[in-house]
């Protein structure tokens, strides 16, 4: 697992494009029975002037990229992050129906939550409000909690190796 701080060059935004437009086979996925619709998911959130999406895969593999200077990326290694992973990429195969197939992937604005999930047949993208995810009542909640539980793994894995 490697962390970013490069001061005036977030590599974050590059990154996260680029899961965005890599296809499942350039990745060695293919749809099976533990995974039949959703490979992955962008979770794009506000942090005050900037932006934090975490990624989840189905191997196990995440990340945290951010459009200020710190990242996270990888995590498979430790058994930690890949159930958190795999778990998110499960639980946002849960929001399907609520999402809608797209070819851009904008940033969030201020209020909202971005869900770009990563299917066999390319990005769909559904939103949350943040206040009401915060409160408990938007639907897309649980997807945002189970993308949380994957940044506390990434951060409590960062922790113990410093």
């Amino acid at each position: 697992m490697t962390e970013t701080a490069r001061p005036g060059d977030s590599p974050g935004p590059a990154l996260r494009d680029r899961i965005l437009r890599t296809r499942p086979e350039e990745l060695g996925f293919v749809a099976d029975s533990d995974f039949p619709d959703v490979y992955g998911v962008v979770v794009d959130w506000p942090l005050g002037v900037d932006v934090a999406s975490i990624l989840a895969l189905r191997d196990g593999s995440a990340s945290l990229y951010t459009t200020s200077t710190f990242g996270i990326i990888g995590g498979c290694g430790h058994e930690s992050v890949r159930a958190a992973a795999q778990e998110c990429v499960r639980v946002a195969a849960g929001f399907l129906e609520r999402s809608v197939s797209v070819i851009q992937y904008p940033l969030p604005p201020s209020t909202s939550v971005n869900f770009y999930l990563l299917t066999y047949s390319g990005v769909r993208h559904c939103v949350g409000d943040l206040a009401a995810i915060s409160s408990g009542a938007d639907p897309t909640r649980p997807l945002f909690g189970a993308a949380q539980d994957v940044l506390t793994q990434l951060r409590l894995v960062t922790e113990s190796r410093r």
